[in-house]
């Protein structure tokens, strides 16, 4: 008895330890797999977003070079880049002249700074403080330089850190351009392993969960970045037609404001009543109606590309994945913040509502997303 029972314990501890050391090397595989493609990961789940936004768009493409997958895969992808590339090259060269000028006032000490008109004395006296340090900059900018010495100083840090941080978003947005037109190219079977790996996870629910995720992402990406990038080049458009000084980075700010659903009043506006008092009336009032008309598109294209019914996720979940992702990632985590956060959102609520019967994914339009039936 006794014999049989050491037999057994030895069996198995042989057993458990076979077992740990085979979870030991699956572990250290997966540990280097992902140390090897840490610098990727962000560039690869981006492009993977890229893929699933645009997949009905490419099948349209595809039909339309008749089933030549190659040629309507590099039709979308320079369609893609030029989109990117384009404002970025408009708004790298009017930064680099807005400083070359700002350079050459400063040295030159002519009046880089219009001084304040007339009608900011009757502006509310909260807004003194403002009107003095612009009297001030405008009369002699490098005193207000050495005031403010301090401020400027870390200002112009985050700036340049800003700046350098959207040209390695720039560049890695191209790169997942890149890599999605790969995974379209490859589409079919990548969306029947994409299936098998929610289930393999998740069990029954998984190509539930497979479709949540492709609802999801979609309409992230049309109802609230698409949104924002449409109302971002329309005041970038605005800015450079009227002359605003630093156009470019305004548009960049605004931008970002309207991928949190701030939206861009707050630096549109102030812009508007800036050029009412340094250039004329007439280019002032034009910029001033396509500024109004920027605003109101948020309240046009959003019901157009969300369909009726609720958005995908809260402004709040929007807000907080956007501003997230811009601290932990940088520029591109500005966009994939958004899309990661609301995604988790969607699974905690699937989750919480999942039935033993596999929800149908009709269910889904109720809350206003919608399933392209061409796929």
């Amino acid at each position: 008895m006794n014999q049989n029972d050491t037999n057994f314990y030895g069996i198995n501890f042989e057993k458990i330890a076979d077992t740990i050391i085979r979870l030991g090397v699956l572990f250290l595989l997966i540990g280097w797999c992902y140390d090897i493609l840490k610098p990727f990961v962000l560039i690869i789940v981006w492009a993977v977003v890229i893929a699933i936004a645009f997949s009905p768009v490419y099948e349209r493409v595809v039909r339309l070079f008749k089933g030549r997958k190659v040629l309507a895969t590099i039709f979308v992808a320079l369609i893609l880049l030029i989109i990117l590339v384009a404002p970025s090259i408009l708004i790298t060269q009017s930064l680099y002249e807005e400083i070359n000028n700002f350079a050459h006032y400063y040295q030159t000490n002519e009046h880089l700074i219009p001084p304040p008109p007339e009608t900011t004395k009757s502006w509310p006296t909260i807004t003194k403080p403002i009107v003095e340090i612009w009297s001030s900059a405008s009369e002699d900018l490098s005193k207000v330089a050495l005031k403010y010495t301090d401020q400027i100083k870390i200002a112009g840090a985050w700036l340049l850190l800003s700046l350098a941080g959207i040209g390695k978003g720039i560049l890695q947005f191209i790169v997942s351009i890149i890599i999605a037109m790969g995974l379209l190219l490859y589409s079919e079977s990548l969306i029947k392993v994409s299936k098998n790996i929610f289930i393999k996870l998740i069990g029954s629910n998984g190509e539930h969960y497979a479709e949540v995720t492709v609802i999801t992402i979609r309409n992230v990406v049309k109802g609230f970045l698409g949104v924002a990038l449409i109302q971002a080049t329309m005041i970038g458009v605005g800015f450079f037609l009227a002359g605003v000084p630093f156009a470019g980075i305004f548009t960049i700010i605004c931008l970002f404001l309207a991928i949190i659903q701030v939206g861009i009043g707050p630096i549109a506006i102030p812009v508007v009543i800036y050029m009412y008092s340094v250039t004329d009336a007439t280019t002032s009032t034009l910029l001033a109606v396509w500024v109004g008309i920027t605003l109101i598109s948020d309240n046009i294209l959003k019901p157009i590309f969300l369909g009726r019914g609720n958005p995908p996720a809260p402004m709040l979940v929007i807000f907080l994945g956007a501003i997230g992702g811009f601290i932990y990632n940088g520029f591109i985590g500005l966009f994939l913040g958004a899309v990661i956060l609301t995604l988790g959102y969607k699974f905690f609520l699937s989750w919480i509502d999942m039935e033993d019967d596999e929800p149908k994914i009709e269910e889904l339009q109720t809350e206003g997303l919608q399933i392209d039936t061409e796929e």
